[in-house]
């Protein structure tokens, strides 16, 4: 269905056409430019060589088109968010789901974090349920600054097997 592969300099021009458009109606509101798109990259490459590890980035491929970006971030030794995007005209297909199912493997085996944490914007409802399909459960709403003031975000969590 998707795979994941870490970032690449090659991406940033997909990534302005994720970071565009419906899909950023939720976040920032604003559309990545190419500039950012690769200091985002550059960025993400640089977490990628730290040790300890505190972020892990992948691009989302259907078939070899990157339609998404899916993040991992450690918040404590272990306790990590993830946090996902897909370009609006990939919606609907599971994708986000499948990504971020791999991405709760990659946490609770190689990253070695006992708990996730997710959160979505109270507008966005499919956000929720990809989470709750990829076994998180809502666990209350944390406030969150936006442009507007704050707002409630839905808060899900999801425990690893060990504890």
């Amino acid at each position: 269905m998707v795979t994941l592969r870490s970032l690449s300099p090659d991406d940033a021009r997909a990534l302005t056409r994720v970071y565009s458009g419906a899909s950023i109606r939720y976040t920032t509101g604003e559309p990545l430019t190419l500039d950012q798109a690769h200091d985002k990259i550059r960025k993400a490459l640089a977490r990628a060589a730290e040790t300890p590890r505190a972020q892990w980035s992948w691009s989302i491929l259907h078939e070899s088109d990157v339609i998404g970006l899916v993040s991992l971030r450690r918040r404590a030794p272990a306790t990590g968010t993830i946090s996902y995007i897909l370009r609006d005209d990939s919606w609907g297909n599971g994708y986000a789901t499948h990504a971020v199912h791999q991405v709760v493997t990659v946490a609770f085996t190689s990253a070695g974090l006992d708990r996730l944490e997710a959160m979505h914007h109270p507008d966005n409802p499919a956000s929720g349920r990809v989470l709750a399909k990829a076994g998180f459960v809502r666990v209350g709403t944390a406030d969150r600054d936006t442009r507007t003031g704050a707002l409630p975000y839905e808060l899900y969590a999801l425990e690893g097997a060990g504890t």
